[in-house]
């Protein structure tokens, strides 16, 4: 471990300190998207919980602050904490989200009362013992990172182990409970692996604030992905950063360790919520404003075509006097029409060029098979229950029963 340390360009401290947040980040990254993906991250909150009164219980029996027997107990009360909300979702009328408050109150204020009552205990050994609350990553030695480093891999071996009857069980457990997988055994693993990562971050972050460091990452990774795999590797890498950059920051400002790493964390979610390609809120916002401005401009083009057949090509007031829309809208979809070449002007005069004329026609058409579907769609027999895109309807439905449609309509117009 001291050679690994050696390696990382930083005073010693930092580079100890450093390479426990990495451990962290990667570990609570991926075995955070466990708890997030299936919408139970407030069991990761309650067994966070839950470790206080299991590294209280361990120091009381050991009178020593040993990092593996602290992290033992805390693993311990742990997975009691886990059986215990399984069992009251499963043995009462209890709902999940009830049982995980229950369970999160009981544990978190019994550990309050075990660490005060250590406090006053006069032992001389307890001091620093608070740090398991809250988090304080400056007190992290290189047999911290060490036990960190062995849970962490252990976890991460176990993911690796059994990813495919994990994603199964995760997403549709009556499939997974068809093809014989041992659901509930299944979901005793994916506990037990939340459990892993709390243990590895309750020195750095402390149990507070340990739900964060599993739901942070894997929030951040689902803007950028929608596949389990690469998702896990992108929450291992957001992790990584979110814990080694708020470690480092706090280190600096002297802040505490675990509110940092959590506000790093939401700044980046909130970064990618907003920016984040195909998901992100503003590229959304994007991409409806640029459907609007098509949609306006391909109204503005069937206008023009319909009033050039009932008279000479006309003028943005009779144009905007006929379609009843805002005059802005109008010049605004007048100047995309232009761009893209499908408007000419004979002085205040709007007429179409050939590729407009074209483009009008297509966009009529389009209107006419959606209206013919909207009447005579249920005739068809269109197999699946997709809602076709009117942009594309034929495209959709295929030719076959986009000319049946056509000829339904035909037959009631005649």
């Amino acid at each position: 471990m001291g050679g690994l340390i050696s390696l990382i360009p930083l005073p010693y401290p930092d580079a100890v300190v450093a390479l426990g947040a990495l451990v962290l980040g990667v570990t609570a990254g991926v075995l955070g998207a466990f708890a997030v993906l299936p919408r139970r991250s407030l069991v990761g909150d309650a067994l966070a919980h839950a470790a206080l009164p299991g590294v209280c219980l361990a120091f009381i029996l050991t009178g020593a602050k040993d990092p593996a027997a602290l992290l033992a107990g805390a693993a311990v009360a742990g997975l009691v904490g886990a059986v215990l909300i399984i069992l009251i979702e499963r043995t009462s009328r209890i709902r999940p989200d009830a049982a995980i408050g229950v369970v999160l109150s009981v544990f978190f204020s019994l550990g309050i009362v075990l660490l005060t009552a250590i406090s006053h205990s006069g032992n001389a050994q307890q001091a620093g013992l608070e740090r398991y609350l809250f988090g304080q990553a400056a007190g992290l030695v290189e047999r911290d990172v060490v036990v960190m480093g062995l849970v962490g891999a252990a976890g991460l071996s176990l993911v690796l182990v059994l990813l495919r009857p994990l994603r199964a069980a995760m997403f549709d457990r009556e499939f997974a409970g068809s093809i014989g997988l041992p659901v509930r055994a299944l979901e005793l693993a994916t506990t037990v692996l939340l459990v892993a990562a709390i243990v590895i971050g309750l020195r750095m972050v402390g149990a507070i604030l340990m739900v964060a460091m599993l739901v942070v990452p894997a929030v951040a990774a689902r803007q950028l992905t929608g596949r389990l795999g690469p998702l896990l590797l992108v929450a291992a890498g957001v992790g990584a950063l979110v814990g080694v950059s708020g470690a480092l920051l706090s280190a600096r400002a002297e802040a505490p360790t675990g509110p940092v790493v959590v506000l790093v964390g939401v700044l980046l979610v909130v970064a990618l919520l907003l920016l984040a390609p195909g998901r992100g809120v503003l590229w959304g916002w994007a991409r409806r404003r640029r459907e609007r401005r098509r949609e306006s401009a391909t109204a503005l083009l069937v206008d023009i075509e319909s009033l050039m057949h009932a008279g000479p090509p006309p003028t943005l007031e009779q144009v905007a006097l006929a379609s009843a829309r805002p005059r802005p809208h109008l010049r605004r979809a007048l100047r995309d029409l232009d761009r893209a070449g499908l408007v000419a002007h004979d002085g205040e005069r709007l007429r179409l060029t050939e590729s407009g004329a074209a483009a009008a026609h297509a966009a009529l058409e389009r209107r006419r098979l959606w209206s013919a579907w909207l009447e005579h769609g249920w005739q068809i027999g269109v197999p699946g229950a997709v809602e076709p895109d009117p942009r594309d309807l034929r495209g959709s439905l295929g030719d076959q029963a986009a000319d049946r449609l056509e000829r339904l309509a035909r037959e009631a117009a005649a």
